[in-house]
């Protein structure tokens, strides 16, 4: 259980952001002023909702996500093999979540889900080298869902292959019934990554993401939310020349058109974006938003995950009205060494997801590391572009329902390590 303590401690860079209330309900209050321009002129506490749903867009927000959000944790034989051979890969890869329910439970509003595609009828990645390497004994239901077609939720076939939903409509399905459940939540970025190529020398090459494949991600959207659950490249884009020309003009849907969606972005270098645009002048009739820089037509989101060294793009980038995904940790670095300083940066840079490993801190390392808002928001007014309009008010705060489930989820966390 994590107490209080443990949660981050706002420094003097973002303790404005601190929620002074309980998010106010739905409901229109008598004397609110949803038109004004600031909470406090609009009514105060009653006017919270009200207020916020007119007058914040989706990219006025602040929250906090995981990175490779389906990640099980290495046995403990596995990870000595992958430690005999590539020690900084070994301390890398060691973390794990609890399940994507419990995540959002918890309060993240962004996920990330690395996909492989499969062979037309499944099977392609049933025999994990580091599996067979060391003797282990695979999940029935692991090995069910791997001999299925479709693409695959994973981080590194053959090595790093354990995950909280193999099946990536598995994982789809999961989020949406969560959204059904919880109808008024911030909208929800699931970022993707692609993978392909050969990731572990002697194990199976990876299906490379041809226009086809991409063209069967979309799909496999699509084919579980509904469209009217997704904020697409297409909605934001509008009647504007571009998708970049509609953002810079301020586009994004407003927070009352964007509770209970979802967006994706394809998280992808050059090529791969190129391949996932095709002819497009942006991203015409595509599902995703991608990673691209500032100038592109099809801009509109960005990862910058270096809080430090891209401090000043990610602000400009925010002020400019784009999306931006930054990182609190990476590489097992910040929690091991309990680095605060780095997760601050993060939550004060304007970026409206940061994304980490450590909703909840790893015990086998001193400081109890974790990256949470404070007072159990899920959403905050985002400090670059709303908060002084806020009034210190959380936009979206987790019930103590979700709050008790979240916490009583098993975390199936690394076993201890050499």
């Amino acid at each position: 259980m994590i107490s209080d303590r443990t949660l981050p401690r706002a420094t003097a860079a973002w303790r404005w952001l601190l929620p002074l209330a309980v998010l106010a309900g739905g409901a229109h209050a008598a004397g609110c002023a949803a038109q004004a321009g600031d909470l406090a002129a609009a009514g105060g506490a009653d006017c919270v909702r009200p207020w916020m749903d007119r007058q914040l867009k989706l990219n006025d927000l602040l929250a906090v996500g995981t990175h490779n959000s389906y990640k099980q944790a290495i046995p403990a034989a596995e990870h000595a093999l992958i430690q005999a051979r590539d020690p900084e890969a070994a301390l890398a890869l060691d973390y794990a979540h609890k399940p994507l329910s419990a995540q959002l439970d918890a309060g993240a509003r962004q996920l990330e889900l690395d996909v492989v595609r499969d062979d037309p009828h499944g099977g392609r990645y049933l025999d994990p080298l580091l599996a067979r390497a060391a003797g282990s004994t695979l999940d029935r239901r692991w090995l069910h869902a791997m001999a299925q077609p479709g693409l695959k939720a994973m981080h590194v076939p053959d090595a790093d292959f354990r995950s909280s939903c193999p099946l990536f409509r598995d994982c789809l399905r999961q989020l949406l019934a969560w959204s059904d459940r919880h109808p008024g939540h911030v909208p929800i970025l699931v970022l993707v990554n692609a993978k392909d190529g050969d990731a572990v020398p002697e194990g199976v090459s990876l299906r490379g993401f041809d226009a086809a494949g991409f063209d069967e991600l979309d799909a496999e959207i699509r084919s579980v939310l509904p469209a009217a659950r997704l904020i697409t490249p297409d909605e934001v884009q509008g009647r504007h020349r571009t998708l970049r020309e509609a953002v810079l003009a301020g586009a994004w849907p407003t927070l009352a058109q964007a509770r209970g969606r979802f967006l994706f972005a394809l998280d992808e270098g050059p090529e791969k974006v190129a391949l996932y645009r095709g002819r497009r002048a942006s991203l015409e009739g595509r599902a995703m938003f991608v990673n691209t820089d500032e100038d592109s037509p099809a801009a509109a989101y960005l990862t910058l995950n270096d809080p430090q060294r891209d401090a000043e793009r990610i602000a400009r980038a925010v002020r400019a009205g784009f999306l931006v995904r930054t990182r609190a940790d990476a590489d097992t670095v910040q929690a091991r060494g309990n680095d605060v300083a780095h997760r601050e940066r993060a939550l004060a840079s304007g970026a409206q997801w940061v994304s980490t490993d450590y909703l909840w801190p790893d015990e086998r390392f001193p400081g109890g590391f974790s990256v949470r808002l404070p007072r159990r928001a899920a959403a905050l007014c985002n400090p670059l572009r709303a908060a002084a309009r806020c009034a210190g008010h959380a936009v979206e705060t987790v019930a103590d329902e979700d709050w008790r489930r979240a916490e009583a989820a098993v975390l199936a966390a690394p076993a201890p390590r050499q």
